[in-house]
Formats: C-alpha cells, sequence, structure tokens
C-alpha cells in the first residue's frame, strides 16, 4: 500500500519578467542591496517576479572582476551611479569617463545575463 504524501499546490503562479538591459538588472540590484541594508527582508509577493535574485548580479560582477575583465574602477562608477539612481551622462566633461566605464562594465555584465536569462 502506497503512503500518501502532501504536496502544497500553486493556486496562482506569478509571471516572470526578465530585465531589458543589464542596467535595468543592475539599478534593480542596487535598489535591492540599499532595502537590504535598511533591514528588509526581500521575498516574493508581487505582480511579477524576477528570473534571479540580487545576488545573481552580485555573483556576475564579481567574477567578471575576478578574472580580470571588470576593473575596480568600473566597479567604482558602477557603485557611484548605481547609488545616484541614474547613468553617468557622457555629454558632462566630468562624467564622461564614467560613462565610457559604465558602459564597458554594463557591456561585459549584459554578456553573462543574457547566457544566464536574467536579460532578455
Amino acid at each position: 500500500m502506497s503512503t500518501l504524501r502532501y504536496v502544497p499546490r500553486v493556486i496562482a503562479e506569478v509571471p516572470v519578467n526578465a530585465f531589458q538591459s543589464a542596467e535595468e538588472a543592475w539599478f534593480w540590484f542596487v535598489r535591492c542591496q540599499q532595502v537590504r541594508c535598511e533591514g528588509a527582508q526581500l521575498g516574493g509577493g508581487g505582480a511579477f517576479a524576477r528570473p534571479c535574485d540580487p545576488d545573481d548580479i552580485y555573483r556576475a560582477i564579481i567574477g567578471l572582476h575576478q578574472r580580470g575583465i571588470v576593473g575596480g574602477t568600473h566597479l567604482t562608477v558602477l557603485g557611484t551611479f548605481g547609488l545616484i539612481g541614474r547613468p553617468p551622462d557622457a555629454r558632462c566633461a566630468d562624467e564622461a569617463t564614467a560613462a565610457r566605464l559604465w558602459a564597458e562594465a554594463l557591456d561585459r555584465l549584459s554578456t553573462i545575463l543574457r547566457a544566464k536569462g536574467i536579460v532578455a
């Protein structure tokens, strides 16, 4: 005689939305980190789900850094402008170098995120 097992049923599946770009994924990651630092615990419960955890994006960029594909200056620019909430403006003389580094870092990150299905 077989034993019955309890398996919870999913009432409604939440649709998963991939990010449109690595930049969108990066800003989402930074916002998640800010919320974590304020003491919140991340969990589901939204209108849609993301195809990854914030830690997946962190591991991707740190992996690029450890392999020497992305340098420390790239990480500084990503962190600085991620916290500001906008990309650097290449038209501004003060941000021209930062804009170049930003584009390079996100280009390299998007390759990894596309391969994992995080970016559409």
